[in-house]
C-alpha cells in the first residue's frame, strides 16, 4: 500500500462541483485582483475566527509582514518569536527592518515557552509573535499576561491553526492581530498562495488593507507607501467554498490523530503529540518524536508511507540568521525536537486502512512490531 503524506486531489474531488462553479463564476465576472469574492471571504472568515474584521492578502508571510507594519514595527525594533517555526515568521520581522529575537519552546506542546519569552524582553522589544505550531495554540493566558505587563502587542502566527481554540477562543482572536496562511496544504488551503489578517481592531485591518494595495484606500490616492499584496479573486472564491467544509475537515483530522495515538500507544519509542488541557488541536501536522529519525523515515519510505520533517533546523541555526550569533545549544528544546520530529500522513480524507497501515509501519520501524 502507498499512503501519501498529503492528498490534495482527494480533497478537490470531495467538493469538485462547488469549487468548479465558484471558480467559473470569478472568471465569468472577470473579478481577478481583490474585488467582491475576496470581500465575501473576508466577511465570512472574520466571524469564523471570532473577530470583527479580516483582510485577505497574498500569502501568510505578507499577512505577518503587513500586520507588523500596521502596528508600527520599524527598523531596529526587536520582536520575540519561536526558534522552531518556518522561516516566514522571522522573515516578516526582518522585512520590517526589525530584529527577530528567538525563544525556546515548551518540551510537550512545542509552542513558545512563556518563561523564555519573558527572559528575552529588552528595552527594544516591541512585539511578541507566538506561533500556534502544528495546529495547537500557544499558552496564550501566560503570553498575554506578559505582553500586558510590558505593554507589548501580540501578533498571533496562526498560519497552521485554522479553527484551533484556546479555552474556547479561536486562534487569531486573542492577540492584537492574527495572521493566517492559506497555502494549499493548510487546513484551509487556497489553490495557490494566499493569506489573511484578522483582528477586533477594525482600524488595524483598515491599515492592512491600505498596505496591501500600494498604501491606498481610494484609487490613485496614496497616503502611505505600500505593497502589492492583494488576495486574488479566484483564491477568495475557493476559500469561501472550503471554509464551509473546514469544521468537518478539522473534526476528521482530530479523529485521525486520536486513532494514531490509540494504535501507537504501546510504542514507547515514539513520543506522540500532546494536546494541552483546554486546547482544541486541529492537527495541521501530526509530528511524533523518536531517537533515530533517519532510520524511521527510511523504513516508512520503503513501506510506501509518505512522511516529512517540520522543521529539521531551528531558525537560529539557519545561515540567514547566523548574524544573530546564536549557535548550537542556544535553544536546547527546539534543537532536540528538530533532530527527532517525524510528520506522519495527515489529511481529512485518510482512511482507517491507511491509518492502520501507517501505524504498523511506524511500529515495525521503531520497535520491530508488525
Amino acid at each position: 500500500m502507498n499512503v501519501p503524506f498529503l492528498d490534495l486531489k482527494a480533497q478537490y474531488l470531495s467538493m469538485r462541483d462547488e469549487l468548479d462553479s465558484a471558480m467559473q463564476q470569478v472568471i465569468n465576472d472577470t473579478a481577478f485582483a481583490g474585488g467582491p469574492y475576496v470581500e465575501k471571504f473576508e466577511q465570512e472568515f472574520a466571524p469564523y475566527c471570532q473577530c470583527s474584521a479580516a483582510a485577505g492578502v497574498s500569502s501568510g508571510t505578507n499577512a505577518l509582514h503587513l500586520a507588523l507594519l500596521a502596528l508600527g514595527i520599524k527598523p531596529g525594533d526587536e520582536v520575540i518569536t519561536a526558534a522552531n517555526t518556518f522561516i516566514a515568521t522571522a522573515e516578516a520581522i526582518s522585512h520590517c527592518g526589525a530584529i527577530p529575537v528567538f525563544a525556546d519552546c515548551d518540551p510537550k506542546t512545542y509552542t513558545l515557552d512563556p518563561a523564555a519569552v519573558e527572559a528575552a524582553i529588552t528595552e527594544k522589544t516591541r512585539a511578541i509573535i507566538p506561533v500556534h505550531l502544528f495546529g495547537q495554540t500557544a499558552d496564550m493566558d501566560a503570553i498575554m499576561e506578559i505582553a500586558q505587563q510590558h505593554s507589548l502587542p501580540v501578533v498571533e502566527d496562526a498560519c497552521q491553526a485554522h479553527g484551533a481554540e484556546y479555552k474556547g477562543q479561536r486562534a487569531g482572536s486573542m492577540g492584537e492581530i492574527g495572521c493566517f496562511s492559506f497555502y494549499p496544504g493548510k487546513n484551509l488551503g487556497a489553490y495557490g498562495d494566499a493569506g489573511a489578517v484578522v483582528s477586533n481592531n477594525v482600524e488595524l485591518i483598515d491599515r492592512v488593507k491600505m498596505l496591501r494595495d500600494h498604501g491606498s484606500s481610494r484609487k490613485y490616492e496614496h497616503p502611505m507607501i505600500g505593497w502589492t499584496a492583494r488576495m486574488d479573486g479566484l483564491q477568495g472564491a475557493v476559500l469561501s467554498v472550503k471554509l464551509r467544509h473546514l469544521e468537518t475537515a478539522n473534526q476528521a483530522r482530530h479523529a485521525h490523530a486520536l486513532r494514531y495515538k490509540e494504535l501507537l500507544a504501546d510504542c514507547a519509542e515514539a513520543a506522540l503529540p500532546f494536546e494541552a488541557e483546554g486546547n482544541r488541536h486541529v492537527f495541521h501536522i501530526f509530528a511524533l518524536c523518536c531517537d533515530d529519525r533517519d532510520a524511521l523515515m527510511k523504513h516508512l519510505s520503503e513501506q510506501g508511507v509518505g512522511c516529512g520533517i517540520h522543521y529539521p533546523k531551528p531558525l537560529h541555526l539557519q545561515d540567514a540568521y547566523a548574524f544573530l550569533g546564536k549557535g548550537p545549544g542556544s535553544f536546547p528544546v527546539a534543537e532536540n525536537c528538530a533532530s527527532k520530529y517525524v510528520s506522519l500522513p495527515m489529511f481529512p480524507e485518510l482512511t482507517e486502512e491507511q491509518i492502520q497501515y501507517t501505524a504498523n509501519a511506524v511500529k515495525s520501524g521503531l520497535c520491530g512490531a508488525k
